[in-house]
């Protein structure tokens, strides 16, 4: 038989043949490759609609302005001016108590109506039902909602009207609307179900044995919930705070709404800046927002650690 130069080179793969292993080979590319292509969608997604805008806000904070125009710059004096500011201050401290008390207050309304829901309604059906009926106030707009309080909250409205008929009281409650008390109202009713879906979900997840067994051991209803339920549900409480504390700091419209003028918040700050086409100072308003909120939500996450929970 007589071999070619070609056939007798070492590697050679004749016409017609796969290399041995050669599948393989592609087959490792292949998987090393798959996870980016996979991630790459979102990826670009997170690049373009995130990333992008966020460092565009970040250039934007560093440049100049007059009344009329913006002046393409790198100056310190917008961060100089609000960092000195005690009005910038006072602004976030401000909306600092806001999203303090109505985190406070939807996580004491978010883990009832969780727990009642998870532990109390046996029917998956009616766990649903009363589920979308707590979805209810969404299904029109925010704004909508919040003007519905001022006919019942207002001098002469709904409410004050019945505790002066009722005898208790002799006068309206001056309190009641544009105030601090009703932008916490306001706020609570806005975002609670952000801090009731997340700890039913998690509440959802609980084995039922773990509570039959703290009640066999003599723990009493309080001891259950404070002992097994409460640690249980910590994932569910951090996303949910998560969420209502960002809402909260970022709005503006409910405090303008609800306040009459008379509160101020960071969102609103802001919304007014770029009113006045004060876009360079709004947006350095905008970077310290967003660092204030990321360390709020990194104390969160120290407390409790969701990837390790969940």
């Amino acid at each position: 038989m007589t071999v070619t130069a070609a056939q007798a080179t070492p590697g050679h793969v004749p016409s017609g043949q796969t290399q041995p292993g050669g599948g393989a080979v592609h087959a490792r590319r292949w998987r090393r490759v798959a996870p980016y292509l996979q991630a790459a969608p979102l990826a670009a997604t997170l690049i373009l609609f995130l990333l992008i805008p966020i460092l565009t806000i970040l250039v934007v904070s560093f440049w100049d302005y007059d009344s009329v125009r913006v002046i393409p710059d790198f100056v310190l004096t917008n961060y100089a001016e609000l960092l000195t500011s005690p009005v910038t201050w006072k602004t976030y401290l401000n909306t600092v108590k806001f999203a303090a008390l109505t985190w406070a207050i939807t996580l004491v309304i978010g883990f009832a109506v969780a727990y009642f829901l998870a532990f109390h309604i046996r029917s998956t059906s009616w766990q649903m039902v009363l589920f979308l009926v707590c979805t209810i106030p969404f299904w029109t707009s925010n704004i909508i909602r919040m003007i519905s309080w001022i006919p019942f909250l207002g001098r002469n409205g709904l409410l004050n009207s019945t505790l002066i008929a009722a005898g208790v009281i002799d006068q309206p409650l001056e309190f009641l609307l544009f105030s601090d008390f009703s932008v916490v109202l306001a706020y609570v009713h806005l975002n609670a179900l952000f801090m009731v879906v997340p700890i039913f979900n998690s509440m959802m997840r609980i084995d039922r044995a773990l509570v039959e067994a703290a009640r066999d051991a003599g723990a009493v209803g309080w001891q259950v919930v404070w002992n097994v339920i409460l640690p249980l549900s910590k994932p569910g409480i951090a996303i949910g705070s998560i969420f209502v504390v960002t809402l909260v700091m970022g709005d503006f419209i409910t405090v303008r709404l609800m306040s009459g003028g008379q509160s101020a918040s960071i969102g609103l700050m802001i919304a007014n800046e770029i009113s006045l086409l004060q876009y360079p100072a709004a947006a350095a308003n905008a970077v310290i927002l967003l660092a204030v909120v990321l360390l709020m939500v990194a104390a969160m996450l120290r407390v409790v650690d969701i990837r390790k929970e969940l």
